[in-house]
């Protein structure tokens, strides 16, 4: 093997191996980005409204979904290059990670859906009291 190829070949590893970290890190990044389970589970708020409003903060994605790009972006680099040895562990996380964003965004729809639903609802009611209060006068 020539000083040449053996120059390649470590760079190419040491390349493998910066991917690789790339991958974890966004990860690790995507993972600490996700609410945790008491910030959607444990809300404080006045009004049914409130609790809504603040379930989808806490569901914010943004940047879970931004660091779970970089990831697959990079995870695919390193596939098509075929530099990781193993990397099983990596397409896992990915997908945990995706399955749980899908759901987040479903959820985040759905209280999305509710928070402009519920106020209509709440001046559809009012509206009806107050015109049964009129008619019973």
């Amino acid at each position: 093997m020539s000083q040449s190829d053996l120059s390649d070949d470590e760079l190419f590893g040491e390349a493998a191996s910066e991917i690789r970290a790339d991958v974890e890190e966004h990860l690790a990044a995507a993972r600490d980005a996700l609410p945790t389970a008491a910030a959607v589970w444990d809300v404080e708020a006045d009004n049914t409204l409130g609790v809504l409003n603040g379930l989808r903060t806490a569901l914010a994605v943004d940047e879970v979904r931004e660091h779970l790009r970089d990831a697959k972006k990079w995870y695919t680099i390193g596939e098509r290059a075929d530099a990781f040895e193993d990397a099983d562990d990596l397409e896992e996380e990915i997908e945990r990670i995706e399955d749980v964003l899908d759901d987040l965004e479903e959820v985040s729809d759905a209280v999305g859906e509710l928070a402009s639903t519920v106020p209509e609802l709440r001046g559809e009611l009012e509206e009806l009291h107050a015109d049964a209060d009129d008619e019973s006068e």
